[in-house]
């Protein structure tokens, strides 16, 4: 077993004796704030090889270089599960992006409903929270972060063979308790999780989303939750009855 504790996402081919130049910022990272040298064991993966083993060959101010010692753990997967949300302020989105990543989101997608209080987001910016959410979190895998959309834009292009679970809380009258879901739904092979914004869905969505054969709501108990609440118990609840926990 490893002691290194440091793990960093590499956008390059991994495997035995492959020789991994860094970034500036990676290189800034590792040896002027972590203060590695030469030497020096960390955790490396790209979300297609595994997670490597990999020892610090060259430690300079804005470049270095790392060697792959030996595979640690093989490449595994998230479930096939989008989470669709209205962004928030920019600390609470950062906040959606992070749980999605810990609680096994294999995409991301911000939507921009009647009520999004934020009219745009830096996707790049999101990307990387996802990238270093990853990193903390154990992950093998960084889920794609989209750019932001238009709700109804993502409905009219929804995929086949996709079930979006909606969670609303204007719906609660509507839904079916999670266990009934779970009982009579079959699973379909793909699945997304859509959250509304603070101030909720307005009429003209609710409308079109209950005409959707392929939308289901999934009820989220009797209590208002913030937006971001509603998000990580959202993918709790799916991942308890569906995904990959133990």
């Amino acid at each position: 077993m490893s002691d290194a504790k440091i793990r960093l996402h590499l956008d390059q081919p991994l495997g035995a004796g492959q020789s991994l130049p860094l970034a500036e910022a990676q290189a800034h990272y590792l040896f002027g704030v972590m203060r590695l040298g030469v030497g020096a064991r960390v955790l490396v993966f790209n979300g297609r090889d595994g997670e490597w083993l990999a020892e610090v060959e060259e430690a300079g101010k804005r470049k270095g270089l790392l060697r792959c010692v030996e595979l640690v753990r093989p490449q595994d997967s998230p479930p096939d599960l989008w989470l669709l949300f209205a962004p928030l302020k920019k600390a609470r989105t950062d906040f959606v992006v992070e749980k999605a990543v810990e609680l096994g989101a294999a995409r991301i997608q911000p939507v921009q409903t009647e009520f999004t209080n934020a009219e745009r987001v830096r996707q790049d910016r999101l990307q990387a929270h996802a990238t270093e959410a990853a990193e903390q979190c154990g992950a093998t895998w960084v889920p794609e972060v989209a750019d932001l959309e238009r709700l109804d834009r993502v409905l009219a292009g929804w995929p086949e063979g996709r079930r979006l679970y909606y969670c609303d809380e204007g719906e609660a009258g509507r839904a079916s308790s999670l266990a009934a879901l779970v009982e009579n739904e079959g699973r379909a092979s793909a699945e997304a999780i859509l959250i509304g914004p603070e101030g909720g869905f307005s009429e003209a969505e609710r409308t079109r989303l209950r005409a959707l054969p392929f939308v289901t709501v999934l009820p989220l108990g009797p209590r208002i939750l913030r937006a971001e609440t509603a998000a990580v118990a959202a993918l709790a609840l799916w991942q308890a009855a569906r995904g990959d926990w133990r």
